[in-house]
């Protein structure tokens, strides 16, 4: 008699053997991410045609934020059934072409960087750090198998430290300083992760913190102008000291406001001027509302229990990462699922930081919420391959055979 194990297909063994946490929590802030864009969005600029079409701007963006999650469903989906052993290898052509990209961003008169590819535009610097990904998670586990030299603190820390430099520092000269910053906290899990004594660490982190003079003082402006000004009004602000909320510090002072003046309950979705919205008033600003400070608005229209509910999704989501990566069958897929996890948890905390004046200005995107294009697919691809070293936790008994006679 044929058991249950036996006709089960190995797709079939796939699906069902899915962490179905991970695709609810996912599914259910990319849901309410729709809801929000519509209403953040309901004072951009848009072209009649498209009006007509939609019938609001915030229609419009939700639309296309609705393509980008079907698109970025496949991925997802794709991704998860490919055993992560193989879509690791893809590291070195994803970097090489990434930082192609960004070079040719770089050459673009566009403030953004954003390039243009089949109707679809797209930010390179997102790009690279997800390459950036694969290929730490590929060398740290693969390049000691060639030769123990690879396995010493040193070369490890080479290794992290080339393949994030390059990247980072050809972002900060484009002038995304929040695309950036991700980069120090994905590091720094890697290290970690990657097997690097503590006593390496501390004294890297003395080293680091003796050098924050020199970076902001020297280094910050002569790859960045926007950024130094940002900190300092930032600094101005918590200190309590004069800012021009009418100039520079325009953005912080109501952007905070809006988040702080919200209540229990919040002023309802799609708030009006009556009611008191600062968004529909106009004071957060319009063009980056949906995106960039679109927890601003999640916080004015529901209040500090919606705030709250979308935190504690936030957090689920995270754990269940961190619960995965404890299951993880070797180190390329511990790395993998850290490191993503280290990339959400800084556009999560950035992103709300920025909004309650934890940390300066910088436009970067709420993961899964925010509209902001093809960053929703990278989110959904590396929460695919997230789920990936879930389902293929356990080795096959072909691979156990074979490491046996090794």
């Amino acid at each position: 008699m044929l058991s249950a194990e036996s006709i089960m297909t190995p797709f079939l063994r796939k699906f069902l053997g899915m962490n179905w946490v991970l695709i609810l929590v996912m599914y259910g802030l990319l849901i309410f991410g729709v809801f929000m864009i519509e209403s953040a969005a309901r004072h951009v600029s848009i072209t009649n045609e498209n009006l007509t079409r939609f019938g609001s701007a915030g229609a419009y963006f939700a639309s296309k934020q609705k393509m980008f999650i079907l698109i970025g469903s496949v991925a997802y989906f794709v991704t998860a059934f490919i055993d992560y052993r193989w879509i690791r290898w893809l590291g070195i052509p994803f970097y090489g072409l990434s930082m192609g990209l960004m070079v040719v961003a770089m050459q673009q008169d566009d403030s953004v960087h954003q390039l243009k590819l089949g109707g679809l535009s797209f930010q390179p610097a997102q790009l690279g750090i997800t390459a950036g990904i694969l290929l730490i998670a590929w060398l740290v586990q693969d390049l000691p198998k060639l030769h123990r030299w690879f396995a010493s603190p040193f070369i490890r820390i080479g290794i992290i430290g080339g393949v994030a430099a390059v990247p980072f520092l050809m972002v900060m000269k484009m002038g995304d300083m929040g695309s950036a910053l991700v980069w120090i906290p994905v590091s720094l899990v890697a290290l970690l992760i990657g097997g690097v004594p503590f006593r390496y660490l501390t004294f890297m982190a003395f080293i680091g913190a003796g050098l924050i003079p020199l970076l902001y003082f020297i280094a910050l402006p002569l790859v960045s102008t926007r950024g130094p000004e940002r900190i300092d009004v930032w600094l101005r602000m918590v200190q309590g000291r004069e800012v021009d909320i009418s100039g520079d510090a325009y953005a912080p002072h109501n952007v905070s406001m809006a988040v702080g003046k919200a209540g229990w309950k919040g002023l309802g979705w799609k708030a009006t001027t009556e009611k008191g919205s600062l968004h529909d008033k106009g004071f957060i600003p319009r063009d980056t509302a949906h995106n960039d400070y679109i927890f601003a608005v999640i916080a004015e229209e529901l209040g500090f229990r919606g705030a709250l509910l979308l935190l504690t999704a936030f957090v689920l989501l995270l754990i269940q990462g961190l619960f995965i990566a404890f299951y993880s069958r070797d180190v390329a897929g511990r790395l993998l699922v850290c490191l993503v996890v280290a990339l959400l948890f800084a556009h999560i905390f950035e992103g709300i930081g920025m909004c309650v004046l934890l940390m300066p200005i910088t436009g970067i995107p709420l993961p899964l919420v925010s509209y902001s294009g093809t960053f929703v697919v990278i989110c959904m691809f590396l929460l695919g391959l997230v789920q990936s070293v879930w389902v293929h936790r356990n080795l096959k008994p072909e691979l156990r055979v074979e490491n046996a006679e090794a």
